[in-house]
């Protein structure tokens, strides 16, 4: 059951700590990233919806999921103590933030506030 349920984060960019300046800090960019981890039950209930947007805003902004246990340097350097934690940057800069579980309209609402 498990193995089934991480192979839903396989859409969204897999986020690291080598590959977010890459990715996250960049101008012109707006970027929405999951911090979560494998076994956070809440995070396995907001990915279906991350998921969704990585398809949906595909082009138009960076949608990724960044699992806090294997990349602990980015997490720690934005204070992450809760997951699931979203954050959304915009030329590098974080300009939202959503702790915890939301609808998908919710996390649509934040991203398209910054496009």
């Amino acid at each position: 059951m498990l193995r089934k349920l991480t192979n839903t984060y396989k859409m969204a960019t897999q986020i690291t700590d080598s590959n977010f300046n890459e990715l996250v800090n960049k101008e012109n960019t707006v970027a929405m990233v999951d911090f979560w981890a494998e076994w956070c039950g809440p995070c396995r209930m907001i990915g279906p919806s991350v998921e969704e947007l990585s398809k949906e805003y595909e082009g138009k902004a960076v949608i990724g999921k960044l699992n806090v246990d294997d990349n602990p340097n980015i997490a720690s350097s934005f204070g992450i103590r809760s997951i699931p934690t979203i954050l959304f940057f915009k030329n590098g800069k974080v300009v939202d933030k959503q702790v915890g579980v939301v609808p998908k309209a919710e996390l649509e609402r934040k991203l398209k506030a910054h496009l």
